[in-house]
């Protein structure tokens, strides 16, 4: 098993020799830095990415710039709408930004469909990445039809730090707002009452979750 087979193995444990194998001879291998924009709203999607290392988010885009965040990519993980697109041949419609550094494997088109039919480590992969998108783009739904801002300020939070693996939120409250969709100073002020119940300790872009 070459060097890379062996890094791919760590990320995609679940993934047959055989297909780890494919995956190193064909697919392509690229590093984003953070801040890079590699996907953006209406651009045609020939390849998915699987991630080795960093974190992606992945974002609607309003008419006015504004966010609504749907979720994180983290290694071991593949951005379901990019692999929906892809074989449809449609564009996309979300973009994905890059938070931390990011390595990856570009697999083509073609690639993904010969593998649904002869490898069923990565069938299973598609249909479970479809599943686990699914049921959170149906929580994050969930959170904005039936909380009040506050619930979703604490929802958000929560979330953002199971996507870092941290206490620490290195985020503006205009950041935070523009996710949210909802003003600077309505984050700011509903941060200042966690705050107050013990629940965050707030500095200068910066939130630390005490819960």
């Amino acid at each position: 098993m070459s060097e890379r087979e062996i890094t791919l193995k760590k990320a995609f444990p679940h993934f047959s020799n055989e297909l780890l194998h494919e995956i190193e001879a064909h697919s392509g291998f690229q590093i984003f830095k953070a801040g890079d924009v590699i996907m953006r709203t209406g651009q045609y999607i020939k390849s998915t990415l699987l991630i080795l290392k960093g974190q992606l988010k992945i974002y609607r885009e309003g008419y006015d710039g504004e966010e609504f965040l749907m979720y994180y990519l983290q290694p071991g993980q593949a951005c379901a709408i990019s692999l929906i697109c892809s074989t449809k041949n449609q564009t996309s419609q979300i973009t994905a930004k890059v938070v931390e550094d990011v390595e990856a494997v570009t697999v083509p088109l073609a690639l993904m469909d010969k593998w649904m039919m002869n490898h069923r480590s990565w069938y299973e992969f598609v249909i479970n990445t479809y599943r686990t998108r699914f049921e959170e783009v149906l929580e994050v739904i969930d959170n904005i039809a039936f909380r009040a801002m506050d619930e979703r300020l604490e929802f958000y939070l929560k979330r953002h730090a199971k996507a870092c693996d941290c206490k620490e939120i290195n985020l503006s409250h205009q950041e935070i707002a523009l996710e949210l969709n909802t003003s600077r100073e309505v984050v700011s002020r509903l941060l200042k009452k966690m705050e107050q119940r013990g629940l965050v300790n707030l500095h200068r872009n910066q939130i630390k979750l005490l819960f």
